[in-house]
């Protein structure tokens, strides 16, 4: 399906079951003529993101499958592109304590429970519910998680929209209310940018500055350990732009894998900005921008051999992701943004991707 701003804008209500069940998992595509963007209604995922450098030449961006089939059967171990919850991130020991009643969830990453478990939002088909065409073409998928889905209390319905709201513009606002129990829910959206183009190699001379001057350290385990540090004159600091290969090798571990707490500045949009990251090759820009307190940067550092779209294969930092969200394990961390929602209330959470180029 093609959505494209050269029509008068339209409201679709398509012609589906909205039963998870019975639901099928498809492509769709969101066109204004200058960023063309392929997304799937299973794990609610960006599969490809066309935009054009300085001389026009078009790229895909995104790390990804040719297939959908691709997402399903290699299980998407790296979470290319999808939308990831109940949780987002890791939460200690698969446990958390709420209002009296102690949960347990899958241990799917060593000790911890990541992304929502071993069936997050990003290995379900989600309902299409609305499709628009245009000037600000876009598409809203749901999703209900039931009372006890991976371990989680309470049922929650989950909406999910892309839309293109400028001809160099993408917005996601993700949105979740819980029916009938109290419950944690940080959703997260989890593509792998590589400005350069997805097949081009490593990230590692693109420059990043990340607005945040502090990060949640961690412990042995990718666990918060409570504290707030700051990132002047570590290799955390990317409060000034610099390459993301330049202080790699001081990292702990394999790369960058680490939330930053985002300051209070400039804003778009009501949005305040997370980001921007450059490819000197192509000159391509993403700016970013959310209202979610944190983002974890992360390098692909456990992407391995893994066979991508057209023939691409796939190795550690060939791409990056700035996944906003609430801090990790913050339902056990009292300290921390609550990511705890009460029914009658809603979560919302909002990205908008900026394109240009310099």
């Amino acid at each position: 399906m093609i959505l494209s701003s050269d029509t008068a804008e339209e409201t679709k209500q398509p012609a589906m079951s909205t039963t998870a069940a019975d639901a099928k998992a498809e492509h769709f595509e969101l066109n204004n003529g200058t960023i063309r963007v392929t997304v799937t209604n299973y794990g609610a995922t960006i599969t490809s993101l066309y935009v054009p450098d300085k001389h026009g030449k078009v790229a895909d961006v995104v790390l990804g499958f040719d297939s959908i089939e691709a997402y399903v059967q290699k299980d998407n171990a790296s979470y290319f592109g999808c939308i990831v919850g109940r949780v987002a991130n890791r939460i200690k020991e698969g446990k958390f304590h709420l209002n009296g009643v102690d949960y347990s969830l899958p241990k799917n990453n060593g000790p911890n429970s990541l992304h929502g478990g071993n069936k997050g939002f990003d290995k379900v088909v989600w309902d299409v519910v609305e499709q628009k065409d245009g000037e600000q073409p876009s598409i809203t998928f749901k999703y209900e998680s039931h009372d006890g889905e991976e371990g989680y209390p309470g049922d929650v319905i989950v909406t999910a929209t892309y839309t293109l709201t400028s001809s160099k513009t993408l917005r996601l606002d993700m949105e979740a209310v819980p029916k009938n129990k109290t419950t944690p829910i940080n959703l997260a959206h989890h593509t792998y940018w590589n400005l350069a183009g997805h097949s081009s190699g490593n990230v590692l001379e693109h420059l990043v500055q990340i607005s945040g001057s502090q990060i949640t350290p961690v412990d042995k385990n990718s666990i918060p350990t409570g504290e707030l540090l700051p990132v002047k004159g570590t290799a955390f600091d990317f409060t000034s732009e610099k390459k993301v290969g330049s202080s790699i090798r001081e990292v702990p571990g394999l790369g960058y894998d680490h939330n930053y707490v985002l300051d209070y500045g400039e804003k778009k949009e009501g949005l305040k900005h997370v980001a921007k990251v450059k490819d000197p090759s192509s000159s391509r820009v993403l700016n970013l921008w959310t209202d979610a307190p944190g983002v974890q940067f992360y390098t692909a550092n456990y992407v391995n051999g893994v066979p991508g779209k057209g023939g691409a294969v796939y190795e550690k930092h060939s791409g990056l992701c700035l996944e906003t969200q609430g801090f990790p394990n913050a339902i056990n961390q009292p300290n921390f943004p609550s990511i705890v929602v009460v029914p009658g209330d809603k979560y919302k959470h909002s990205m908008l991707f900026e394109f240009s180029e310099e």
